[in-house]
């Protein structure tokens, strides 16, 4: 019998994710993938494994329902859990024992929660991923009644937690200028890194919009430049004079000009921003930015080192059966007594 996870009630942005798929930004497909990859590291890292493919799930989660004992992981902005009805932690790893159900509601902070299983999700990949990228029309959103092949666990602890600072109620963007950062007025430019911003209730897997405190933005000579490419991260000044930061599922080439361009180590935050949350920007040197990327990278290489043990005591735990060792299983008809 296949491992699957049993899908009965999905979010209104339930999508399948892992790294992306780069290389294919010269036929016109961005890199996609996970918004927060951060967290498919910290997931991996609570079960011990390299796989990265999770459930992305955007403001809310869903129902679901183990075949068959899984290892599973919560991570990303956090949200309400509960196994069988007993809560559970987030940023942690838990045992989802064979048809229990896993009921995952609202964000209680950031943006987009995650759900990592032991062994991976499985499935073929497209263009080298297997995450979705639904502006690029690969993949399609996880609907109820979807039964998601797991693959092969080689089995590891759960009853393990990562701490995690918080990225999820905005804060501050470091960013480089742009190539068109000069085509702004220097006063606008001065502004931008001083003056704060809220977080628009318009956002998705393309990009960001922002409010400024103060008036609008605009670049000398009319809001068109030549098209050329983008990435996640650049932000564009559209029509109404406030900043759009690109994201995951941003197009390839644009024609607005882009006052600045968020470093990769800050891109967790501004997509686990969630509406209404403030922001602000400093600009930082092309060698602060590299040195940003470093310790980046180094956080998520640590990362495993960083996971511990959660300790309580037995009287305590109503959902005891999620701090089992689990070890060893590859397939739904192997079960541990």
């Amino acid at each position: 019998m296949s491992r699957v996870l049993i899908v009965h009630r999905a979010g209104p942005a339930l999508t399948l994710q892992d790294a992306g798929r780069p290389g294919w930004i010269t036929y016109g497909l961005s890199k996609g993938g996970a918004m927060d990859r951060l967290s498919l590291a910290e997931g991996a890292a609570l079960l011990g494994q390299r796989e990265t493919l999770a459930l992305e799930m955007g403001g809310m989660g869903g129902l679901f329902e183990a075949a068959q004992d899984t290892r599973i992981a919560l991570s990303g902005a956090p949200m309400r859990a509960k196994i069988d009805g007993a809560p559970v932690l987030w940023h942690a790893a838990h045992l989802l024992p064979k048809g229990a159900k896993l009921d995952i509601g609202p964000a209680t902070s950031g943006a987009y929660g995650y759900l990592h299983v032991g062994g991976g999700f499985d499935g073929p990949e497209v263009l080298g991923a297997r995450s979705a990228h639904l502006t690029g029309g690969l993949g399609a959103a996880i609907e109820a009644g979807a039964r998601l092949p797991i693959g092969p666990d080689r089995g590891g602890e759960t009853g393990r937690k990562l701490a995690v600072a918080d990225r999820f109620s905005g804060g501050t963007l470091r960013v480089v200028e742009s190539l068109q950062t000069a085509l702004f007025p220097p006063e606008q430019v001065a502004r931008f890194g001083s003056e704060g911003f809220t977080r628009d209730g318009r956002a998705n897997r393309m990009g960001v919009k922002l409010n400024p405190d103060g008036d609008g933005y605009g670049a000398l000579g009319g809001l068109s430049v030549v098209s050329e490419v983008i990435s996640p991260g650049d932000i564009q000044m559209t029509g109404d004079g406030a900043p759009f930061v690109l994201m995951a599922e941003c197009q390839t080439t644009g024609g607005y000009p882009r006052l600045a361009t968020v470093i990769p180590a800050d891109l967790p935050r501004i997509a686990q921003a969630p509406a209404g949350a403030r922001l602000a920007f400093r600009f930082v040197t092309i060698d602060e930015a590299l040195t940003a990327e470093a310790a980046y990278r180094k956080h998520i290489k640590d990362l495993p080192r960083s996971v511990q043990p959660i300790v309580r005591h037995p009287a305590d735990v109503p959902d005891l059966l999620s701090y089992k060792l689990v070890s060893g299983f590859s397939s739904g008809d192997h079960h541990d007594h």
